[in-house]
């Protein structure tokens, strides 16, 4: 199966929160196997986690810093060698 070049286009021309919408969206409909235990699991991580917080063993920063070093990791990973 293809799919129309137009149509990659058009999905591409789409904002960028509807770009992400999509792709999480395509990526959810590949992935067949559901670990029951996982919202058990991530509970526990973020039961720890805020446990290390709240007892200064762990250092936060501001939401908007931390994006943008993902975003500049990112962008450098994007260029080409």
């Amino acid at each position: 199966m293809s799919i129309a070049a137009e149509k990659v286009a058009e999905v591409l021309a789409l904002p960028e929160q509807d770009r992400a919408f999509l792709a999480r969206q395509l990526i959810a409909s590949l992935d067949h196997t559901v670990d029951p235990d996982a919202e058990t699991q991530w509970q526990e991580v973020i039961d720890r986690r805020s446990g290390e917080i709240d007892a200064g063993k762990a250092a936060c920063r501001p939401i908007d810093e931390t994006l943008q070093d993902i975003r500049k990791k990112l962008n450098a990973r994007r260029q080409p060698s």
